[in-house]
């Protein structure tokens, strides 16, 4: 059966985003006003923006197609529990990134197919970099020196080289730090929003745990973009596939990214969320 992503859609929806970065980028680049929404999160203008132009543009391109974004109407369970195929999409994943201005935001919209993300764009505005992914067809980065494949790296014999661990500055940082005091020798690198992702889909990291909370649209077109480069996303208490569109809850599990699966970095995975559980009555 051939992929829903043709080339041509791809091409469509690569040069939208960049265009909705472009006016992400706009409003980076001036004074802006910060909002804070119901839950404690923060809102800019910017990130309506972004929703509207990628709202509009999938409704242009595919209009059969329904679609989820962070800033639209909630829909309920039983509406979305039907949807076989549906485009879901965080606007501007990084809003805190955004607000201090260090650049580490990212434009994100998948394809999910049956609960798993078929085709991912993730969009970072301030280096220009652009990621996508499609599964079964690999994953591609495109910056101002051209366009590359990209692949997973081989898990690094520790001993010779250590493993990089790509994690969070402000979520879970407890947690992480508990899961890395667990580990081989190995080096941390702190990155926003689904960069941390991407990282590792393009090779420069070997793990990502978030052991912190998370939502669908925020993992979705990164979880592509990693899966179509030869990683995978898995949940850190099951070590299954990461879905989507499960229930009526739009929260991700636990969850870690990694190139390589290990024996080493899954028990130091299993004792740090033993260490987190509270103690049984």
């Amino acid at each position: 059966m051939r992929p829903f992503v043709s080339p041509r859609l791809r091409e469509a929806l690569l040069e939208g985003v960049r265009s909705a970065g472009e006016e992400v980028l706009a409003v980076y680049r001036r004074p802006f006003e910060v909002e804070t929404k119901a839950d404690e999160s923060p809102l800019t203008e910017a990130d309506l923006a972004a929703h509207r132009a990628l709202t509009a543009l999938l409704a242009g391109l595919t209009p059969e197609v329904p679609v989820l974004s962070e800033e639209s109407a909630e829909v309920p369970y039983a509406t979305r529990r039907a949807w076989h195929r549906y485009w879901l999409v965080d606007p501007l994943d990084g809003t805190k990134e955004f607000v201090r201005r260090n650049g580490e935001f990212t434009l994100n919209l998948a394809l999910v197919e049956e609960g798993v993300p078929v085709f991912g764009i993730v969009h970072a505005p301030v280096p220009g970099i652009l990621w996508y992914g499609q599964l079964g067809q690999g994953a591609v980065r495109l910056d101002a020196a051209g366009c590359w494949s990209i692949r997973v790296r081989p898990l690094p014999d520790p001993d010779l080289r250590p493993w990089r661990v790509v994690g969070s500055r402000v979520h879970g940082v407890e947690a992480f730090e508990g899961f890395c005091a667990r580990l081989p020798r190995h080096e941390r690198v702190s990155l926003g929003s689904s960069l941390k992702l991407c990282r590792v889909a393009e090779g420069g990291a070997d793990l990502y745990p978030r052991l912190a909370p998370t939502c669908e649209w925020d993992t979705a077109a990164a979880q592509a973009v990693v899966t179509a480069a030869g990683g995978q996303v898995l949940e850190a208490r099951t070590l299954r596939p990461l879905r989507c569109n499960r229930g009526e809850s739009l929260l991700n599990p636990s969850f870690v990214v990694c190139g390589q699966r290990d024996p080493r970095w899954e028990r130091a995975l299993a004792d740090s969320l033993a260490a987190c559980d509270p103690p049984e009555a």
